[in-house]
């Protein structure tokens, strides 16, 4: 089925031009749903500063937020016409094999596992775990000075799965549901450390640059996809397209400096979408 969608992504950010284009799409893809409904429902996280929260006045914002919008408009859906669902890292997988989100974008690491269960497009971003400490404590400038004290990470995430194969019985690991709750508990002295992506502890250090820390650990390599539902290659296409046109349009690094830079996090260069 020939089918004309058109790219606003750019212009919904204020960061460039739109153009048209004609895809091909299976009738069951999010392609197709985009064109047809002109919405689509988006994964996403809504307590991560930098990356994706929601404020007050009910805005998502954030570098995922960004990055979703423009793939949203590359399938012709305008920001007003995304639906946005808190979707938390163990909630994910099941979000998009039942249909409840099209696609997510939420600090999303792509992993082996994950990919027997989930299409990912990208990546579009590198991070590192790091751990968060209250600025008051002792320093930590090696993993092993974790070792005793209390950990903290969101349940189904790969950090958790990083700490508990680093550290295994060595550290008391304390899992929420989100990241928000673990900052939550370091402030009130209830958990020593939190662990997850530097992209997202940097947010809450910049929050409080007064009373967090990074302590600097890189203890693995993060890639962020778009998580899409298995064996969508239509969607996969499209969306690593139009990451690739965010990358090359210059709005990536746009929306890297807005929403990360104050944090302290500027990569010199974007990652390679992986199929190109």
């Amino acid at each position: 089925m020939r089918r004309l969608t058109c790219l606003v992504s750019a212009v919904a950010l204020g960061l460039g031009s739109a153009a048209c284009t004609t895809t091909d799409a299976a009738v069951d893809s999010i392609v197709t749903r985009a064109e047809d409904t002109g919405s689509l429902t988006i994964g996403i996280r809504i307590d991560q500063p930098g990356l994706s929260e929601r404020t007050v006045d009910g805005r998502i914002v954030g570098f995922d937020a960004d990055v979703a919008r423009f793939v949203a408009g590359e399938l012709g859906v305008e920001p007003e016409d995304i639906v946005w669902e808190e979707t938390v890292p163990a909630e994910r997988e099941s979000a998009l094999s039942t249909g409840a989100v099209d696609l997510v974008v939420a600090a999303y690491s792509i992993t082996e596992e994950r990919s027997r269960s989930v299409a990912f497009a990208g990546p579009y971003f590198e991070t590192g775990q790091d751990v968060l400490v209250r600025r008051a404590a002792p320093e930590i400038t090696d993993a092993s000075q974790l070792r005793g004290r209390t950990l903290c990470a969101s349940s189904g995430s790969t950090s958790t799965d990083t700490a508990e194969k680093r550290f295994g019985g060595a550290v008391r690991l304390v899992e929420y549901t989100r990241v928000s709750e673990c900052v939550t508990a370091l402030l009130a002295g209830r958990v020593d450390a939190v662990t997850t992506d530097a992209a997202i502890l940097a947010g809450y250090v910049a929050r409080n640059p007064e009373l967090l820390r990074l302590a600097g650990l890189r203890l693995s390599t993060e890639r962020y996809g778009v998580g899409l539902p298995l064996g969508d290659d239509d969607a996969r296409a499209a969306v690593e397209a139009a990451i690739d046109r965010m990358i090359s349009s210059g709005s990536w690094r746009v929306s890297v400096r807005r929403h990360l830079g104050p944090a302290g996090l500027e990569p010199s260069d974007p990652p390679r979408v992986a199929s190109r």
